[in-house]
């Protein structure tokens, strides 16, 4: 196994483990389509029924964060560091890269990412 696929292989891993209790990790994957994700979000909970305590974002221009070394490397150091027990994390992109109310206005779908105005973020299905 090469360095590169090391880290990827240890967060799934932690991944497959399933709770084991808190502090838990959620790692959520965003791009501007379904196939390449262009940014991580991994929020750190320190009990049940609470908001993430910490929160970090790692984005990329156009290559996947999810083949990464450099991003995976930083999202095990960061869940590590907390010393987080239990991991939560998405198997498929779950929407937009870019943030309601910060990129672009509260209330209407993203005009980079016109591939998820009318598609639920959880089954990819196209609604109307």
């Amino acid at each position: 196994m090469s360095l590169k696929q090391r880290f990827a292989k240890a967060l799934r891993k932690k991944a497959g483990r399933g709770f084991t209790g808190y502090p838990a990790a959620t790692v959520a994957l965003y791009g501007p389509d379904d196939k390449t994700a262009t940014k991580v979000a991994v929020g750190i909970v320190l009990a049940e029924d609470q908001e993430p305590a910490f929160l970090e974002r790692w984005s990329s221009q156009g290559t996947d964060v999810r083949n990464d070394h450099g991003v995976n490397e930083q999202i095990l150091k960061f869940i590590r560091a907390h010393g987080v027990k239990s991991v939560a994390m998405v198997d498929r992109i779950i929407g937009c890269p870019h943030e309601e109310g910060v990129d672009y206005p509260e209330g209407t779908a993203c005009p980079r990412c016109p591939f998820w105005a009318h598609r639920d973020r959880w089954s990819g299905e196209v609604v109307q």
